[in-house]
């Protein structure tokens, strides 16, 4: 790594030095994950031996070791052994945390953005009623966008959403649940269902794949803390950008 200002290593180095009552090697995994943000630290790019990485910023190698352990863990990082750690250009999406589209690929150093399809106001169909438990007639909204990540195509999103949760269809801009939580109406647990498929016309044209490609859906339904589904969500994946992972254990 070079010295001048704008290198990774005076960015991390920068963040580390910063007062926090937190354990440094947490300190290190955050100011290694804020150089990805800022693209300091770019996809497929290869981190320094762990070595010299410890020399560099004149820590330990178990303090090196721990914060890249969590960021491999996270997704952000993949370890390629005998290679070394890189940057992971897939997305990891971990199934037991309830995150947005926009924070994973944020927490990722990737940019997030969409391109609306649709968005509409109008009332349940009978799959949205059962599946959001609500009567017939209740109101809902409906955004229907393409994701992406660093302009490149990674979903396609048909979210319902119930509309007292929200203020109005204009509420939701880059992310959803960032409209919902301002509401006070974000969901804290979701139930999802993840399937394989392969990719329509449509689909494929929509993500710049090709027809028959391999995908991966994803259905989500999201609950407020009072038991209330506030959202269901379809979203279809490219296969070859996506990876997604739980923990498992017998307890």
């Amino acid at each position: 790594m070079k010295s001048d200002q704008t290198t990774p290593l005076v960015h991390i180095r920068q963040h580390l030095n910063e007062t926090s009552n937190l354990p440094l090697y947490q300190r290190l995994q955050r100011a290694l994950r804020s150089a990805i943000e800022h693209h300091l630290l770019k996809p497929e790019d290869a981190l320094p031996a762990e070595r010299q990485l410890a020399a560099d910023l004149e820590v330990s190698r178990i303090t090196v070791r721990k914060a890249i352990d969590g960021l491999v863990s996270d997704g952000v990082l993949v370890r390629r052994p005998g290679s070394g750690n890189f940057i992971n250009t897939r997305i990891e999406k971990n199934f037991a945390k309830l995150t947005s589209f926009s924070e994973d690929m944020r927490a990722r150093g990737r940019t997030p953005r969409s391109v609306w399809l649709k968005r509409s106001e109008g009332t349940v169909t009978p799959d949205e009623a059962m599946r959001l438990r609500l009567s017939p007639g209740a109101r809902v909204f409906r955004f229907n966008r393409m994701r992406y990540a660093d302009d490149v195509p990674m979903c396609l999103e048909y979210a319902t959403i119930v509309a007292s949760c929200l203020p109005s269809l204009e509420a939701v801009d880059l992310s959803m649940y960032d409209a919902l939580e301002k509401a006070g109406n974000r969901p804290v647990r979701a139930l999802q269902r993840l399937s394989a498929l392969l990719l329509n016309a449509e689909q494929a044209m929509l993500l710049q794949a090709k027809e028959g490609d391999a995908g991966l859906a994803v259905e989500r339904l999201g609950f407020l803390r009072d038991g209330r589904a506030v959202e269901f969500c379809r979203s279809y994946f490219r296969g070859d950008m996506y990876d997604f992972v739980a923990e498992l254990n017998a307890s």
